[in-house]
């Protein structure tokens, strides 16, 4: 320990703006839970490049006793942060929000039967609810056996329509209902609609749709759709969840 100058945070005053994380070269300073923190006295070099950044004033420089200023330690410390940095800002091309086509257009595809997916990703896990595809779309929640089993899927479903795709039996429900209900806060849908197998476990969907539309409180009516095994529309029929609070 020595006697030095280190910076000192007025955790009071202090309001969680990170500014002077940006401005710490030596990457002393983090803000954790809502506050600006020094890392370790040992990455402080004492000259205060911070304090001009904060503009609540809540970072001086004092003198007392510390540990020594560590510039090899220092470099470690930021080459450290640049690699998780890195890490954090890598996106997965796979979950890379993409438009394909704009509504009522035609693919480009040279497969004999085009495509009609007008998005990507589709998997329920994957989608963010701010996705340009969801504002005032046609949305289907759609059981991830549907497509399989049913050969006209695309012209019949899946043409000019946006789609999230999952598994009620073995995927987790609650997220499921977590992620419905964040999609529907955050846009405003022309319409919804659910098509499920005719498999008791898949009918799962047809209530985490009722659950996501009551938890926002909203009253709307979405089209449910059952498919039986060999690919046909078994039954579909009008879901109307009424909000007693709007009542």
């Amino acid at each position: 320990m020595v006697l030095r100058n280190i910076v000192k945070i007025d955790e009071e005053k202090c309001d969680g703006c990170g500014q002077c994380v940006d401005a710490c070269a030596e990457g002393a300073i983090k803000i954790v839970d809502g506050k600006a923190r020094l890392v370790s006295e040992i990455y402080c070099d004492g000259l205060g490049a911070c304090i001009g950044q904060c503009p609540q004033d809540a970072i001086i420089i004092e003198k007392r006793q510390a540990a020594e200023f560590d510039e090899e330690a220092t470099k470690a410390h930021l080459a450290k942060k640049q690699e998780g940095q890195k890490q954090a800002d890598f996106v997965c091309p796979g979950m890379s929000i993409q438009k394909l086509r704009e509504k009522g257009r035609t693919t480009n595809s040279t497969a004999q039967v085009p495509s009609q997916l007008s998005q990507w990703p589709v998997q329920f896990k994957l989608v963010s609810p701010s996705a340009p595809y969801f504002d005032n779309a046609d949305l289907l929640l759609v059981a991830d056996c549907v497509p399989f089993a049913m050969g006209d899927f695309h012209n019949r479903f899946l043409k000019d329509n946006s789609i999230a795709v999952g598994c009620p039996k073995l995927d987790d429900a609650e997220f499921y209902i977590e992620k419905l209900a964040a999609i529907l806060k955050a846009n405003k849908l022309n319409s919804l609609t659910v098509i499920h197998m005719e498999v008791p476990c898949c009918s799962g969907l047809t209530q985490i749709a009722r659950q996501a539309i009551t938890k926002n409180k909203i009253e709307m009516s979405f089209e449910d759709v059952t498919i039986d095994l060999q690919g046909n529309v078994s039954r579909a029929e009008t879901v109307e969840i009424l909000c007693p609070i709007l009542r």
